[in-house]
């Protein structure tokens, strides 16, 4: 059976019924009605076979659209071919008024009726919905005569919701007991499938069988169309999948099938079915983002009337068109029950006959009806971005707060895309600086390193607000300065302070501080800046203002020329004066910065969130990445490297530089502590530093690379790249440890290839810098290195030494069980205790309270002091030290660090090299204890306090007691406590 007669068994059977009745004088009226595509015509041609086939003489009529304006037009093809039609056909129109049985009506009954008398009659008329208005009369006066007739007359009839309300139909005066009507359903899926598979003539996939039925939904005609294009476009072999666009489908059967049905429909219907395929069309758009409500561009149950809105229709009608094409398959529930085209081949016909002028216009009535109803800004930006200029403030606007959603939620394609469009928009001089400013920003973050230069400098030519120019102008010298071009920066912040910021001494404090922090990039400028602002701040502390004296803090902290205490106390000074907005960001991440040097991390990383906080994302701004830089410093100070390394933007290259940033440095440190050499390797060889960028980020990763070097058997190597980055350090007039301990490395290298005089030079000029700024981290790393350089019983002296000030640093838990209570007593020399908040460095002085853990510091302390200890034949000492290196290192997942102390371990002659690393035997006092308080429901805040820890400290003790006991909620704690407490002894210990 063809596509277009499956499933009308049923239709023909009737016919064929009512064609013995007819035969035997009682003539009847069937109407065939079904929406268009749905095969009224083939069917009609199969019921004229059948009845011919039975020996009746059939006389067809087909209407169409053209034939409307002449009268009778639809009878004279019924007629046409029997004796007495010309004399009729030729006669004048009946004058207005003559009763029905008189004149061409009644003649042309009478004509009909002789047909009848010769042989028994099927009269087929096609689309009857067509005809002109004379045979409509004349078809409806003939079916209250025909009952008594040998005729059956047989006629379509589109049946279909229409945004315009139809006309009556045929039958719509007749009694009920003369017509017996059927409609005609769409195909069944199942029908189609079939269908499908026997057109193909060969085996296809159940899922492109399934595109081809929606995308035939459920009409004989769009089906066969679709397939005579597929057996075009592939006759030998399936296509891999059923295309999204017309374009792909050869001879073009099927767009051409669809514009008939759009056609057929009606101009109003139409308009509706394509603002539908277009809203549609944002809705797939919208998916494919992730966006699953139609962020840009989607609609919802109240949206029938933001269609008829786009297609100027009546509102009341659209929801019951939606509602019917629904059920004819045309339409499907999509995400949230709103109807959408079946497939997307369908959506993409409908929309391949619309201009892309109407397109545009439909997008521009949608916008401006989803601005009225109160739509998220996204969504009417949506349909900006597909309509022409809108030419009035409001799409500037909408398309603005568009993009500042849009780069909150980390979607800067959309941004930019927002953005764009706003700049079609006629505005302002002023108004337009600012949205360069914002797009060249996005622009050179997101694209590449030239890309949004030329924005930001166009910004900058327009005039605008003062505030805003500075905006500008930090935004164009960030992008320069990344790129290397740290002079060119800060002449273009110099130059519009000369030209520009006259009378606005604020902004004149920002630029200078903007200056400083770009300076950063190339050591000439920075020690011409920083001289200058030194200067400045000597003869006229007001004109450097708060951010600015926060940067000489940085300068002198990483200078040597102050300690952790006295910064800190100038730093929280200058937080708690009011701030200028501008200049805030500024203020918040050097003072991050120096927290985070000082150990203080808990308020370095609120300093760090306080900062992005109160960042515009979308604006280049120097402090923006030097917030991002702290973030990761807190993280590698804390030893956290499965945070780092799990954090994508680590690991790969900062967009628009070839060389080397802070983030890679430190992701080369962690992948080295945590055993991953070989991936260290590639990162390293990935970055080309022949002809680096001059900047303290090459220094950190020089830095990072000689770690790697040290760490691989090439100590010659690392000491080269230690003593380049300490090169590169002295020319910004970097002294201090607290930014790269490059000394201390320097000297462990010097040591491995047999220099002790050399080694034991930089690990005596470290201490002198580290006692100056005098924090655990630094002054315990400068003590260790010194104490392996020196040897004998000084060197365990002073390793020792070196211990006892990190354990402080570890906020008291520094026993070898990790209790807080054994802090003092891991140590048993007879120094007298520091004061409150200081902690002893052994020799008589004192170390500011770093207050956070430091056991990326301690740990190879613990080692150097086994090893003096061992060396020094105190033995169970060394293990006790040792055993506690490794156990932190594996509550780190320091992987190197922990290898380490193992062979530290057995070169003292241990058996066993550490305690358990999973399992409840394997949680030290301290993670026990912790563990045991939150498997009771308690905050690691009220942990913290209640044991007088950091929180982190709380934090990094959980973390590895989940990883010890296999488990990975809190909620599981109480559980795994108790089954591994039921089931595990302490540890047995074997010594030597």
């Amino acid at each position: 059976m063809s596509v277009a007669l499956r499933e009308r068994r049923e239709e023909l059977e009737l016919v064929a019924a009512e064609a013995e009745r007819a035969r035997a004088g009682a003539g009847r009226l069937v109407l065939l009605r079904g929406a268009t595509g749905t095969g009224r015509t083939a069917l009609l041609e199969a019921v004229a076979e059948q009845a011919e086939a039975a020996g009746m003489r059939v006389l067809r009529a087909r209407c169409s659209p053209d034939q409307t304006s002449v009268p009778f037009g639809a009878v004279f093809q019924l007629l046409a071919h029997g004796p007495g039609f010309d004399s009729a056909a030729g006669e004048e129109p009946d004058p207005p008024g003559t009763p029905p049985h008189r004149g061409r009506s009644a003649r042309l009954w009478r004509l009909l009726r002789g047909y009848a008398d010769d042989a028994p009659l099927l009269v087929a008329v096609d689309d009857v919905h067509l005809a002109d208005g004379s045979s409509r009369r004349w078809l409806v006066e003939a079916v209250r005569r025909i009952d008594r007739l040998r005729v059956l007359m047989v006629v379509t009839e589109r049946s279909q919701y229409d945004i315009d309300p139809p006309a009556d139909g045929l039958v719509h005066t007749l009694s009920p007991a003369l017509v017996r009507t059927r409609t005609l359903a769409p195909l069944s899926a199942d029908s189609a499938a079939e269908l499908v598979r026997s057109a193909l003539g060969r085996p296809a996939p159940a899922d492109w069988v399934d595109d081809c039925v929606r995308a035939g939904a459920g009409s004989p005609l769009l089906l066969r169309a679709l397939l005579d294009d597929i057996g075009g476009t592939a006759p030998e072999a399936v296509p891999a999948a059923l295309p999204d666009s017309c374009a792909a489908l050869y001879p073009g059967s099927y767009a051409a099938a669809v514009s008939w049905w759009l056609d057929s429909a009606g101009p109003t219907t139409t308009e509706v079915a394509r603002a539908l395929a277009a809203l549609d069309d944002d809705e797939e758009d919208d998916e494919k983002d992730g966006d699953g409500e139609g962020g840009r561009g989607g609609y919802g149950d109240a949206d029938a009337g933001l269609l008829a809105r786009m297609a100027g229709a009546d509102p009341a009608r659209v929801p019951g068109w939606l509602t019917a094409m629904t059920g004819l398959g045309l339409l499907r529930p999509g995400p949230g029950g709103r109807p959408r085209y079946a497939h997307p081949l369908l959506r993409d016909a409908v929309l391949s006959s619309w201009s892309g002028a109407l397109r545009q216009l439909a997008h521009h009535r949608a916008a401006e009806a989803m601005l009225r109803r109160g739509d998220r800004a996204e969504t009417v930006a949506g349909q900006l971005l597909r309509s022409a200029p809108v030419g009035e403030a409001w799409a500037t606007g909408v398309l603005v707060d568009a993009a500042d959603r849009a780069v909150r939620d980390d979607r800067s394609d959309d941004a930019l895309a927002f953005l764009r469009r706003a700049l079609d928009e006629p505005m302002p001089d002023a108004r337009r600086s600012v949205v360069l400013t914002e797009l060249g920003s996005l622009e050179y973050a997101t694209v590449r390193s030239t890309a949004g230069i030329p924005r930001l400098a166009e910004a900058m030519r327009l005039p605008g607000l003062p505030r805003d120019r500075v905006r500008a102008a930090v935004a164009l010298g960030t992008a320069l300065a990344r790129r290397g071009e740290a002079r060119a920066a800060v002449d273009v912040l110099r130059g519009l302070e000369d030209e520009h910021l006259t009378g606005h001494p604020d902004l004149v404090r920002t630029v200078h501080t903007a200056s400083a922090l770009l300076s950063d990039h190339d050591p000439g400028t920075r020690r011409e800046v920083y001289r200058w602002l030194r200067e400045t701040a000597e003869r006229s502390p007001q004109l450097v203002g708060t951010a600015g004296q926060a940067l000489l803090v940085r300068y002198e902290s990483t200078a040597g020329l102050t300690s952790a205490a006295s910064a800190m106390r100038r730093i929280r000074a200058l937080l708690a004066r009011p701030a200028d907005p501008l200049a805030e960001g500024f203020l918040l991440g050097t003072a991050a910065a120096v927290a985070q040097w000082a150990d203080q991390l808990d308020e370095a990383e609120r300093l760090v969130r306080r900062g992005l906080a109160g960042q515009r994302p979308s604006l280049l701004h120097p402090m923006h990445l030097a917030l991002l830089n702290v973030r990761v410093d807190i993280a590698a100070a804390r030893g956290a490297y499965a945070e780092l390394l799990a954090d994508p933007r680590v690991l790969s290259p900062v967009v628009g530089r070839p060389d080397p940033a802070n983030a890679q440095a430190h992701a080369l440190i962690a992948l080295v502590e945590t055993g991953r050499t070989e991936e260290a390797t590639r990162l390293a060889d990935g970055f080309d530093l022949q002809n680096p960028y001059e900047s303290w980020e090459l220094n950190r990763f020089l830095y990072a690379r000689g770690v790697l070097r040290a760490a691989t058997g090439d100590p010659a190597g690392a000491l080269g790249d230690f003593l380049e980055c300490g090169r590169h350090q002295s020319a910004r007039d970097v002294a201090s440890p607290v930014v790269t301990p490059w000394r201390t490395a320097s000297a462990e290298c010097q040591l491995a290839l047999g220099r002790p005089r050399q080694a034991l030079a930089l690990a005596e000029e470290e201490l002198r810098l580290a006692t100056v700024w005098n924090t655990p981290r630094v002054l315990g790393r400068a003590l260790r290195v010194l104490g392996t350089a020196t040897g004998g019983r000084r060197g365990l002296e002073l390793t020792e030494r070196a211990v006892r000030v990190l354990r402080r640093g570890a906020g008291g838990d520094g026993a070898p069980d990790g209790t807080p209570e054994a802090a003092s007593e891991s140590t048993s020399e007879s120094t007298s205790e520091p004061a409150s908040g200081e902690a002893s460095d052994g020799g008589g002085g004192t170390v500011a309270p770093g207050g956070e853990p430091v056991d990326t510091e301690l740990i190879p302390a613990l080692i150097a002091q086994g090893r003096r200890l061992t060396a020094a034949g105190e033995r169970a000492r060394a293990r006790e030290a040792l055993r506690e290196a490794a156990e932190r290192a594996e509550r780190l997942g320091a992987v190197r660090m922990r290898a380490m102390a193992e062979a530290a371990l057995r070169e003292g002659g241990a058996r066993r090299a550490a305690t358990a690393r999973t399992g409840s035997g394997s949680l030290t006092a301290s993670e026990r204890r912790i563990a045991e308080l939150a498997a009771q429901s308690r905050t690691n805040v009220e942990i913290a306090e209640l044991l007088h820890l950091a929180r982190r400290t709380v934090e990094t003790h959980l973390t590895s007691a989940y990883r010890k006991l296999g488990i990975r909620r809190r909620a599981e704690l109480g559980a795994a406590l108790t089954d591994a407490g039921s089931r595990s002894g302490p540890p047995e210990e074997k010594r030597a």
